[in-house]
């Protein structure tokens, strides 16, 4: 998405297989960027294996490990898809009693734009300011080690961009032609294993 952190309300770190997200979230708050961390995120069959106590409990043992204070740190632990990340760290927030305004919403690199449009859609009242690891593809595959893992999840992230929409699970948002030919093009190859049906 191009943003550039601010402070923020708090921070809110969509789960998955990659324990670089929490590393973005703490560096933030170290920062003095968000007072209050969100992990937010169950298991899936990606993380089931090596993440088998849920994905926001791993991040939180991750923010926990690099000095981050217990209290700081809230975990969602029963979202299973972006849209349920969304809301559920909305309702924990609500039910802490915490004010929300913005939000620093902390992905996958690949996952920004997806994360972005689904949030205008469920929570459109905050401001959404997106954050990741600054990497290349080819420096996050490097970090994964499991390059067809992140190819076939890109492939899987941009489909979502083009079809949830219609579906009403995210806003609208510009998928550039280029994109949609490389989309197609990696589908075609076989990187589909991320795909939903277009009726899903």
């Amino acid at each position: 998405m191009g943003h550039t952190p601010r402070p923020c309300s708090v921070a809110v770190g969509l789960g998955s297989h990659d324990l670089g997200v929490a590393d973005v979230a703490v560096g933030l708050y170290r920062q003095g960027l968000a007072p209050v961390i969100v992990f937010t995120g169950a298991t899936s069959p990606t993380t089931r294996e090596r993440m088998p106590r849920g994905e926001a409990e791993h991040y939180r043992e991750r923010a926990l490990e690099s000095g981050v204070p217990e209290d700081v740190v809230l975990v969602e632990p029963r979202a299973r898809n972006t849209g349920e990340n969304i809301r559920f760290s909305r309702e924990l927030l609500a039910e802490r009693g915490i004010d929300v305004t913005s939000v620093l919403l902390v992905s996958k690199p690949y996952e920004e734009r997806r994360a972005y449009a689904t949030a205008r859609k469920l929570w459109p009242d905050v401001e959404v300011v997106c954050a990741s690891s600054p990497m290349t593809l080819t420096e996050y595959a490097d970090s994964i080690q499991d390059a067809r893992l992140v190819l076939d999840m890109l492939v899987g992230a941009v489909q979502r961009l083009m079809v949830y929409p219609a579906q009403g699970f995210m806003v609208e948002t510009e998928v550039p032609r280029p994109v949609v030919a490389a989309f197609e093009r990696l589908r075609d190859q076989g990187f589909t294993s991320r795909l939903v049906a277009r009726g899903a």
